[in-house]
């Protein structure tokens, strides 16, 4: 059973495989790592910046800067460069790993320097100082300079967002002011109070020496801080208010440094209980620093580079903490997995020139590599983390994003694989989301810090109750079907992950159940599917179907079957990256890679149609997405056909699904060409396909996801994209097309049956259409148009209105051809004909027989082919027989008697030709044929024959007394 992990949970203690060197005069010391990772710079109140290989432990002697006149207050690191403040008032530029003084770059006139802060680009540094403005600086040229004023004490931090568009600022006066800085006028966007403290000038106060910084998140959606109340928040970049919290009892005492991994997995804090580790995800409390630390922690940092933490402290001593992170857990630098749309996207240099060298070598020296800049690569096992950041720093267009600079592709451009989704699912937004939205109800959750609250509606509240319940796993995948809901969690630590299934209602007790994977696996999607009930929950009758089907599918590419009673039925192995997958009453529509993307843009999509009865295959074919585009849902129609929605704003069904390997993506939908959204900005979330409709919600704006309070559902009407013009022709042709293409759905389910009352109704309604069509073909006197036309119908009473069409307009030729296709059509019966088809189709996918196996010795011997001489046959009645004597008996006179004198031959011997009936069995050509016998009374085979001797013996004797007389 997996155990929830409580603020109160112990948090296991990592042994302390540190470094630790004494790099400084007592005092407050400052710390950054080079962008490489290589190096670490540390200064100090001893007016001196040392710089450490990381690659070497605590027994290297450090280079040394001795340029600054009093102590280090600040350390920072760029492209190519490094840069410090001190309280001499001055920020120095030095090149890369050296320690000799290149340049100044800004003076702050008389007040001590708090903060140096390179951008993301390493082109604009922020100088906060003693006084309330802060400046930012063009790196290149120093003249360009912008001043930020807004604050009314000294600021004390500044940190950029990951975009470079964002600079954060938090001040002595309380303040934490973020500024618009991605024009050319710098603006100031927020000023948040009351969450920093209000702190007095450094030689006053200790607490001034605490890192108050505002930390961005990798996805720039955030930013965390220490609050006044010594907690860990975090305040959203949507409306700038806090979001979350970060709390454990094993924390104690004020916050007084702050960390985030590279790719934003791990953030690290010190206080004075100590250096713990959380995961940015869960906020829960991963890892703690078992080493003796008694000195304030002022600044740390994690190493761009390799599993490294590093701080120093009012001590001096600078620590690096070594493999902080076990190599089981999530990598603290790479990409975690399944977090493609996590990183920030880097605009790439452009083609390299035959001359560019020369102008790089000025801004990359000694061969720098900024891990910063590194383009994304994909990692294995990557789907750890799905979709934790939505995208939210792709602010550019999609033309801008799939194109290179002036419009030139890139040469070796890699087109982002999709990470896997839910269908109907929402990130969390201001700690609410939607684990379900679709047209059965919907799941929605709240996120209450250390665990969730479920609430589940369903549309009709008429036939399923609405429940909710407190969730401590923190369930981050649903599905809701027509049986259940089915919930999955991640794994975490020493917890696996799991399964769990509730259905709505049942007869039995203890219908819900859970299940939970091997250590290590992880589940990506679920997927609930069951035929809708008929009747009541409550009612025994209805459950006979059961509670339906589950589908679970797992990073370890293994597609679980699973019954609604917990039954594991099959595991199918998976031909690629699973992206997402929906279930019906009959089927799953599984959606995967088949291998990767392509460098054009194409995500390069398939779905398969598995049947829930044999789990063989219904259907395979490639999604229709276009290229640059993603599968943004997929569902069923209430037809039973599966529906795909791309982010072109393009819906396509699968009509003919039921044709095994036979069916195509009907395009039965553009967004692009509805009326409605000319002259809006807007877009569709779609929920399901009900009859001719699109239900869906509309989203305003550039908004991707629906928010709260829940929007209402809306009804887009289904319109194949025909380009016919014509007014009166074009709507009817539109229909007749899309109303034959839900007739081939129903038509396909029928089984043994010819047709049904609404199939037949809905044809003499599209009969009538074609009716109005063949009418304006006359009237144009476009008669083979009206042929066409005419061969469409559906029954004859349908033919007998077009002639009298005909006749109307006086075409008496074309009268005499709905004549001929009319006695076509009775002597056809395409209902007959429509269901032998249905069977043939059946009887073409029938499984094979198994292959007779041939007998391994011929039942008779051919010809030349054995030499051996025949075996003898076993013949009883040929066997001699052996006479016993025996005293004849009196009966024997009567038996005797009834022979007759034949018994004796005439020359006085024994017939030796007669045989008692069992010897005289008639050969049969079968020899296993019994033989019927026949036995006198009183007498068997043996005992006659004996009395047969012993008769003509006595006969012999008789005869020879008279002629001896």
């Amino acid at each position: 059973m997996r155990h929830v992990t409580h603020p109160s949970h112990p948090i296991p203690a990592m042994s302390a495989k540190a470094f630790v060197n004494s790099a400084h005069q007592p005092g407050c010391t400052c710390i950054a790592f080079a962008r490489d990772g290589s190096r670490v710079y540390t200064g100090g109140i001893d007016s001196l910046v040392r710089i450490w290989r990381t690659d070497l432990g605590a027994n290297q002697e450090p280079d040394a800067a001795i340029d600054a006149a009093e102590g280090i207050t600040a350390l920072t690191t760029g492209r190519g460069y490094w840069f410090s403040g001190s309280s001499d008032s001055e920020v120095r530029r030095y090149a890369y790993g050296k320690t000799e003084f290149e340049a100044l770059v800004t003076n702050a006139i008389g007040v001590p320097i708090r903060c140096v802060a390179v951008d993301p680009q390493s082109a604009r540094i922020a100088v906060t100082s003693d006084e309330p403005t802060v400046k930012v600086i063009d790196i290149e040229d120093t003249t360009n300079i912008s001043v930020l004023g807004g604050h009314t004490k000294a600021v004390r931090k500044a940190t950029w967002h990951p975009s470079g568009s964002l600079l954060t600022t938090c001040g002595a006066d309380g303040k934490i002011i973020i500024w618009d800085v991605s024009e050319g006028q710098c603006k100031e966007e927020k000023a948040i109070e009351g969450i920093i403290p209000a702190v007095a000038n450094a030689d006053s106060s200790e607490e001034f020496a605490h890192d108050c910084s505002a930390i961005w998140h990798t996805s720039g959606q955030y930013f965390f801080v220490a609050t006044r109340a010594h907690e860990i928040i975090t305040i959203s970049r949507s409306d700038w208010t806090k979001s979350s919290t970060f709390v454990d009892d094993a924390l104690s005492g004020a916050i007084t440094a702050l960390a985030l991994s590279n790719n934003g997995v791990y953030l690290a804090c010190a206080c004075k209980a100590g250096v713990f580790i959380w995961s940015t995800e869960t906020r829960r409390l991963l890892y703690r620093y078992d080493g003796k630390q008694t000195a304030i922690i002022t600044q740390m940092a994690f190493s761009p580079s390799q599993n490294l933490l590093a701080w120093t402290d009012m001590d001096g001593v600078l620590t690096r903490w070594a493999e902080p992170i076990p190599a089981t857990a999530p990598d603290p630098v790479k990409l975690a997995p399944g977090t493609a749309s996590m990183t920030v996207p880097i605009k790439r240099k452009a083609i390299p020139m035959l001359f560019d060298d020369e102008a790089d070598a000025e801004k990359a020296k000694d061969d720098e590599l900024d891990v910063n800049e590194t383009v994304e690569v994909d990692y294995e096992n990557d789907d750890w983390i799905l979709d934790d950041l939505g995208g939210a720093m792709d602010d550019d267009s999609e033309e801008k994003k799939w194109s290179g600079k002036d419009g030139v592709k890139e040469m070796v451009s890699v087109t982002k694989a999709q990470p896997p989704f839910q269908p109907g699912s929402t990130p969390m937004e201001n700690k609410k989301g939607y684990l379900v939205y679709n047209m059965i109800g919907v799941i929605e959750v709240t996120d209450q810090d250390t665990h969730h609250i479920v609430n589940v509606e369903f549309h009709d509240k008429s036939a399923r109750k609405g429940y909710h319940f407190t969730d401590h796993f923190k369930y981050d995948l649903a599905s809701l079907g027509e049986r259940g809901a089915v919930y999955a969690c991640r794994p975490e630590q020493e917890h696996p992950a799991r399964v769990t299934f509730k259905p709505y209602g049942t007869w039995a007790t203890q219908g819900e159940w859970t299940y939970e994977l091997p250590k290590g696996t992880r589940v990506l999607g679920v997927a609930a599917g069951g035929a809708p009930s008929s009747g009541s929950r409550r009612d025994f009758d209805s459950d006979l179907q059961g509670n339906g089907n589950v589908v679970i599918a797992t990073s370890a590419n293994e597609l679980i079957f699973m019954t609604g009673t917990g039954i594991e039925r099959q595991c199918l192995s998976l031909q690629g990256d699973f992206v997402t997958m929906v279930a019906g009453p009959e089927w799953v529509f599984v959606v995967h890679r088949d291998g990767a993307t392509t460098m054009d843009g194409s995500q390069n999509l398939t779905g398969r149609l598995i049947k829930f009865d044999d789990f063989c295959l219904l259907q395979k074919d490639t999604l229709p997405i276009p290229k640059k585009c993603t599968l943004k849902w997929i569902g069923i129609t209430e037809e039973g056909a599966p529906a795909i929605y791309d982010s072109a704003g393009i819906l396509n069904i699968m009509p003919r699904y039921r044709a095994p390997f036979s069916a195509t993506w009907t395009r039965v939908l553009d967004t692009n060409l509805l009326e409605r959204r000319e002259g809006k900005q807007e877009s569709y979330w779609p929920i399901g396909v009900a009859a001719d409709n699109l239900m869906c919600l509309i989203l305003k704006g550039r908004q991707e996801h629906p928010g709260f309070p829940r929007p209402l559902i809306q009804e887009l009407p289904l319109r194949l994209p025909f380009h016919h013009l014509d007014p009166k022709e074009a709507p009817l042709e539109e229909h007749f097309a899309r109303e034959s293409m839900m007739l081939d759905i129903l038509r396909d389910g029928l089984g043994d049956e010819l047709t049904t009352d609404d199939i037949f109704r809905r044809e003499l309604a599209l009969d009538k259409e074609l009716v109005q069509l063949i009418q304006l073909a006359c009237k144009n006197d476009r008669l083979t148009r009206a042929v066409d036309l005419t061969r469409l119908l559906h029954h004859t009473s349908s033919f007998d209105m077009a002639i009298k069409v005909a006749a109307f307009y006086h075409l008496v030729g074309l009268q005499e051809k709905m004549g001929a296709l009319k006695e076509e059509r009775e002597a056809t019966d395409l209902l007959a004909n429509s269901r032998d088809g249905r069977r043939q189709r059946a009887k073409e996918f029938l499984p094979v027989p198994a292959t007779v196996k041939m007998p391994t010795k011929p039942s008779r011997p051919r010809a030349f082919q054995d030499f051996k001489p025949p075996s003898p046959k076993h013949r009883p009645g040929l066997e001699r027989a052996t006479p016993v004597i025996e005293p004849a008996s009196a009966s024997f006179t009567e038996n005797y008697s009834a022979f007759g004198s034949s018994l004796i031959e005439n020359d006085g011997g024994v017939d030796d030709s007669w045989s008692s009936p069992s010897s005289k069995r008639k050969r049969s050509s079968e020899e296993d044929e019994p033989a019927r016998e026949f036995q006198p009374l009183g007498a068997d085979s043996s005992s006659k024959r004996r009395n047969l001797d012993e008769i003509a013996a006595t006969v012999k004797t008789a005869a020879a007394r008279p002629s001896e007389s």
